[in-house]
């Protein structure tokens, strides 16, 4: 068993697309239509699509696909130049602070509302703990 990734679900696959690459700067692997992968491994996935793929029917909900119950997790290795690029275009939840393990990061929302964390690369075991116990 090894796990890959997980696959957010985007209202509007366009937008998520175009904000992934023109704002964090990842870059596109594949591109499918409604399903995009990108470089990192990260990938994004048209919502209601995925619902029919998955459940056999899309929800009629209009509700944020991101809903406060999901991190997505990203480093950079100049956490200033990172935020100065993202932070304009963001919804900030927070600027960059220091975490109690001593690792520097901001976190802000995506267009669907899920929330993003950018931090800067830690060496496993420093401070005695990965970036997230």
């Amino acid at each position: 068993m090894r796990f890959v990734n997980p696959i957010p679900f985007v209202r509007d696959i366009d937008r998520s697309r175009e904000f992934y690459r023109k704002i964090l700067g990842l870059e596109i692997l594949e591109d499918f239509g409604n399903f995009v992968l990108f470089e990192t491994g990260f990938a994004i996935h048209e919502g209601r699509s995925l619902e029919q793929t998955i459940w056999g029917q899309a929800s009629v909900t209009k509700e944020p696909y991101g809903r406060g119950n999901l991190l997505l997790y990203f480093e950079h290795e100049d956490i200033e130049a990172a935020f100065e690029n993202v932070a304009p275009h963001v919804e900030l939840i927070h600027p960059i602070v220091r975490q109690a393990w001593g690792q520097r990061v901001f976190r802000f929302y995506d267009p669907d509302g899920h929330a993003v964390e950018i931090g800067e690369p830690q060496e496993p075991g420093s401070q005695g703990k990965s970036s997230h116990s």
